[in-house]
């Protein structure tokens, strides 16, 4: 089967071949209430189940948990069923409100995270639930442990690891079973030096959930998929205009090439993104046309 084509799972979950990061839609330059809400429900139209999100998705110091919220509320005012869907977030990052980041893997503070997650999302076990980062002064096996520990509880369901090398996806593996499903690492044509952790992923049977994948092809292809051809094109607008789509949706077809775990997680501020990046679950790229793009690859059929 190619790999284009390939049904999509997290955990076992079905979650189609596109999900959605919601970052974009609680952090600076976001957009107001109603568009955030209306482009939360454009993806559940357009048949996005996976949807990512962290209690550090917020601009103020005092607003922890803004997209959780968000999210909350945009699934309890969709039109229609809302079961299928599975929100994904993360602990173990923060952000003071200055425009810099925090790491925190203490097993204390994650699952009282985890627990704070939940609350706000109004679920009693969150689907799938992601260390966001390691934290170089708390032991790696700890901060995984306390994942271990909230599945004990069931506080989470299944659990996640995110910005992590290869050797921590094994030691992780050994600490949590089957309870690990998946990877969220960065990984983009202009980012390819996690694709040995990709590869890793694929043979495991783990989810790899590629995070700022749109990464290496023109900005304005991914604010406006209407936009014009940039004078610069890169490989991914000859193939777009070539097929009639958006450089976005040749690159998102370009991860699912890579691998039948790969379910890439473009973010979006306005409904019309969320509705081109979900179209590229349709369209499969020839071998050939995979060759005029960067990077090796290998593709099954």
């Amino acid at each position: 089967m190619n790999e284009q084509r390939s049904p999509r799972t997290v955990g076992g979950v079905p979650v189609g071949a596109i999900g959605l990061g919601a970052m974009p839609l609680s952090v600076e330059g976001r957009p107001d209430e109603t568009q955030a809400i209306a482009t939360l429900h454009a993806a559940l139209d357009a048949g996005v189940r996976l949807i990512d999100t962290a209690d550090s998705y917020h601009w103020h110091a005092d607003e922890v948990g803004h997209n959780e919220r968000l999210i909350a509320r945009a699934l309890a005012t969709y039109g229609g069923g809302t079961d299928h869907v599975l929100v994904a977030s993360k602990g173990g990052r923060g952000r003071p409100g200055d425009g810099s980041w925090t790491v925190n893997g203490d097993p204390r503070h994650l699952r009282r995270a985890a627990e704070a997650s939940a609350a706000r999302l109004g679920v009693e076990a969150i689907g799938l639930y992601q260390l966001h980062k390691p934290d170089p002064d708390v032991p790696f096996a700890d901060s995984v442990g306390a994942l271990r520990d909230l599945a004990d509880a069931g506080t989470i369901r299944a659990a996640g690891l995110s910005n992590v090398d290869c050797a921590q996806i094994l030691a992780a593996r050994e600490i949590l079973g089957d309870l690990l499903v998946s990877v969220q690492n960065r990984f983009s044509p202009a980012h390819q030096d996690t694709r040995d952790t990709l590869d890793l992923c694929g043979d495991l049977g783990l989810a790899f959930l590629p995070w700022s994948p749109l990464g290496g092809i023109s900005r304005s292809a991914v604010d406006d998929p209407d936009a014009p051809t940039p004078p610069t094109a890169t490989p991914f607008h000859t193939l777009a205009a070539a097929h009639g789509v958006s450089a976005q949706q040749i690159c998102l077809a370009w991860h699912l090439a890579h691998s039948p775990t790969a379910v890439p997680i473009p973010g979006a501020r306005r409904p019309a993104s969320i509705r081109d990046s979900a179209a590229a679950a349709d369209l499969v790229l020839t071998p050939a046309e995979l060759a005029t793009l960067p990077g090796e690859m290998t593709v099954r059929q």
